[in-house]
């Protein structure tokens, strides 16, 4: 939220500077993100004077240029100007040699002393338009013989100059949402700290104590009060609607808003002066009574932004004669809106249901200030203060005269909540020491009203604004965001005691697993868990957010495969190809009426192996550069099992495959579904790998075991066999360590053949067995009849034959 420092200053009196004024606020719990200089226009006319110009002459080598001498006040200076109407005794505006200009066109550029042709010039002559002030420029600015020489521009145009600062306000916080609410935060610590005894200003407010013979009378009726607890209206007549005057405009722009009409403008004045939305209606579009209900579903609706959008049946509405007006604390419709044929208005100031206007505006994707405010709940002492200050402003900025004075439905509680706490309670909590009376000062300075009573016991009567106060924590806060967070004395002495970890580090665990992948050539990736809804099977649903921020994030993700597959598709864009992203993070779904959360490791390849070079032949990774990793990492974990082929149940892979031990699936990975890469637009093949991180920490047991190296030789033996083609090659080295996997260390597929030379259906594979005892060496009577047995097996169970 952004506010005007010289706008904070109407309603306190105070002498501080922007920056000291940013961290007081910020002290007390509203956080200054920015502190931004604002000028009417850019540069703000710095090192611009006015002069008048003493003596014209032809410059002697040029034909349209002329050379001038131009008294500033405290010097006089030549200037070449090249403008048709500079003449000898003008009052005109001069750019200093120095200065930096900031024409309504063009880059800014800086004024230097030069020869132009052959003449010295030590400044410049100015248009309007080079100064940022119009956009004329057939010739200089020629002022009237009233302007003071040597006077600054910047003081001679009066161009205002502001600080915008930049609050990055917090959802509980709704009674900071105008300038006066911010104001009291910084009289509640001027006042404890400084002992200033400074008051809110106020502005004032001028209505006649009645409107004769009322000329117009609308009833107002609220169909259900839970929406609308408060609604205040009344109507104005005589309205010209036109440009606003300057202090309103210049108001209105420091806070980012840009001007529209009087009308308009005043209301969205009052809305940042008071935290309070307000909205105009042209009277005449107004054809019965005001009635404020909920919306029939189907209807359409024109708003203010020319869009057309169908109503849902929960908004609440403004309507007149069953005619929808307004989406009630959202967005005003088309047709009631203020418009330069407008003569008389309606104004509308009232409290909405918080959570009705949230769940509309996300529902339309609609961010307004108005439904800002609304959706945290606005101040229920200002409502007819902002009404009566509304009308005040437009009776003086366009002669308005009114026509039916404030009438509110009212159906909101008065009674202000109490809480009560003791004074050791505070003190214990927030490491303080403060007295009743400290407690006392500070809280009543920021509107709370307070009674001791015995034992120290302070009963503290909250007003109606702060909502967000309902509990003596609350009250805590409170007093410690005024008192100081940063005058807690840190305690000298620190006693702690660190617990004695049994059983797994978890937190160490994946934090070497990330090194792990890093230094295998990985970047790791943090996606958001919210995400738009996924081309996956319906099995388990997803988890909808109810109030979600926007169409792409209203599901809490199922699975880290589609954000890493956004990851390759937004690197691919980029001309990044050769990627390995690996990402630590939670998924959730609903399995029937319970709601699952998983921890998951995900991790991706995609591209070549490495990167176009002469050392290296090119090929693209593929699943048994995959397989490869989901491998190492059972390594690293201490996990012994072996492959199974999935029966690829979804719609994320291919074909998968799994590692599991008993039902629980530790990894499963394959080749990401072309209809999945198709989705995100990704240009090759991509291969990923879920791996349910609970379970892997569940069964890892990784130890670091130093051994010996072996003093004898390992023995290899080699087999060429011919097979099936649909027969892998993890049911050869199955059965391998079956015979003996004691002496057996390692198989290794080291070549496949698929070709005319064989029998039709049938393919080669040249496999490696690797024998060694660590206590001697293998002689062939030990290591044939363990190949034998292999062989038997093979030919048994697989119709493995040895080929010649």
């Amino acid at each position: 939220m952004k506010i005007s420092f010289n706008w904070l200053k109407n309603y306190l009196d105070f002498n501080l500077s922007p920056e000291r004024t940013a961290e007081i606020l910020t002290d007390t719990g509203l956080e200054i993100e920015g502190l931004h200089k604002y000028e009417e226009i850019q540069g703000g006319l710095e090192g611009i004077v006015i002069g008048q110009v003493l003596s014209c002459n032809p410059h002697p080598d040029a034909d349209r240029l002329n050379v001038t001498t131009v008294n500033l006040g405290n010097e006089t200076v030549q200037i070449v100007c090249g403008a048709p109407n500079v003449k000898e005794g003008i009052k005109v505006v001069v750019s200093k040699v120095g200065t930096t200009l900031y024409p309504k066109s063009g880059k800014p550029f800086k004024i230097k002393k030069a020869k132009i042709r052959g003449v010295e010039s030590a400044g410049m002559i100015c248009a309007e338009d080079e100064i940022g002030m119009g956009d004329a420029h057939e010739g200089i600015m020629i002022l009237p013989d009233t302007a003071e020489i040597g006077c600054a521009a910047s003081d001679y145009f009066e161009i205002y100059k502001d600080y915008q600062l930049e609050i990055g306000l917090t959802p509980n916080r709704c009674d900071a949402m105008g300038h006066v609410g911010v104001a009291r935060d910084l009289k509640a610590f001027l006042n404890y700290h400084e002992a200033l005894n400074l008051d809110i200003i106020l502005p004032e407010t001028t209505l006649p104590s009645s409107v004769d013979q009322p000329s117009d009378v609308i009833n107002i009726q609220i169909e259900d009060p839970n929406l609308c607890p408060r609604y205040v209206g009344a109507c104005l007549d005589n309205i010209s609607v036109k440009p606003s005057p300057k202090w309103l405009q210049d108001a209105l722009k420091t806070i980012g808003l840009e001007p529209v009409n009087n009308i308009v403008d005043i209301t969205n004045y009052v809305m940042f002066e008071f935290g309070t939305p307000m909205h105009a209606f042209d009277r005449s579009k107004i054809k019965g009574d005001i009635t404020i209900k909920s919306s029939k579903k189907g209807t359409e609706f024109h708003t203010l932004d020319g869009e057309r959008r169908k109503l849902l049946g929960s908004e609440l509405m403004i309507t007149s004669n069953n005619e929808n007006l307004c989406i009630a604390g959202v967005f005003g419709g088309l047709n009631s809106g203020i418009t330069e044929k407008t003569t008389s208005v309606f104004l509308e100031s009232a409290i909405f249901n918080p959570t009705s206007i949230r769940k509309t505006a996300k529902a339309h994707g609609l961010q307004t200030d108005a439904s800002f405010r609304f959706e945290r709940g606005v101040d229920q002492t200002f409502t007819v203060k902002a009404m009566e200050r509304a009308i005040t402003l437009i009776q003086k900025v366009c002669d308005a005269k009114l026509t039916m004075s404030p009438v509110a439905v009212d159906h909101i509680n008065q009674k202000r909540k109490t809480i009560s706490f003791s004074t050791s309670f505070l003190n214990e909590r927030l490491g303080t020491n403060l007295s009743p009376e400290d407690i006392c000062t500070i809280l009543y300075n920021l509107d709370f009203k307070c009674n001791e009573g015995l034992n120290n016991i302070i009963e503290v009567s909250v007003p109606q604004y702060r909502i967000d106060v309902t509990r003596p924590e609350d009250i805590l806060e409170e007093v410690l965001r005024i008192y100081g967070f940063n005058k807690v004395d840190l305690p000298k002495k620190w006693h702690m005691s660190f617990p004695v970890e049994e059983g797994k580090n978890e937190e160490n665990i994946q934090r070497t697993t990330a090194e792990w992948f890093v230094s295998s050539g990985f970047n790791e990736v943090l996606n958001n868990s919210l995400r738009k809804k996924d081309l996956v099977d319906g099995k388990q649903s997803s988890v909808a957010i109810l109030n979600p921020l926007s169409k792409e994030l209203e599901t809490m993700r199922r699975s880290l495969f589609f954000g890493l597959l956004e990851n390759i598709s937004y690197n691919q864009n980029r001309q990044q190809n050769e990627q390995r992203l690996f990402e630590f993070g939670k998924s959730y779904f609903k399995s029937n009426v319970k709601y699952i959360e998983t921890r998951e490791l995900a991790f991706a390849i995609t591209g070549k192996e490495h990167s176009q070079s002469w050392q290296h032949k090119e090929r693209s990774l593929d699943f048994f550069d995959l397989k490869q990793r989901c491998e190492s990492l059972l390594t690293k974990l201490g996990i012994k099992i072996k492959l199974q082929e999935g029966l690829n149940t979804n719609d994320l892979f291919e074909r998968s495959y799994q590692y599991t031990i008993g039902n629980d699936i530790l990894i499963e990975f394959g080749q990401a579904a072309t209809k999945q890469c198709n989705v995100f637009g990704i240009k090759s093949k991509a291969f990923v790998a879920i791996g349910n991180w609970d379970n892997l920490l569940k069964y890892s047991n990784a130890k670091t075991i130093f051994k010996e190296l072996p003093k004898t030789f390992f023995v290899r033996r080699d087999f060429s066999l011919i097979l099936d083609a649909h027969i892998e090659y993890a049911a050869i080295e199955k059965l391998g360590y079956q015979s003996n996997n004691k002496l057996l260390k390692e198989v290794s597929l080291f070549d496949v053949y698929e070709g005319d030379k064989l029998p039709k259906g049938k393919k080669s594979y040249a496999v490696s067995f690797i024998f060694q005892d660590d206590q001697e060496t293998l002689q062939d009577n030990i290591i044939d009849p363990i190949m034998e047995d292999i062989r038997m097996k093979l030919e048994k169970n697989l119709g493995a034959e040895l080929r010649g």
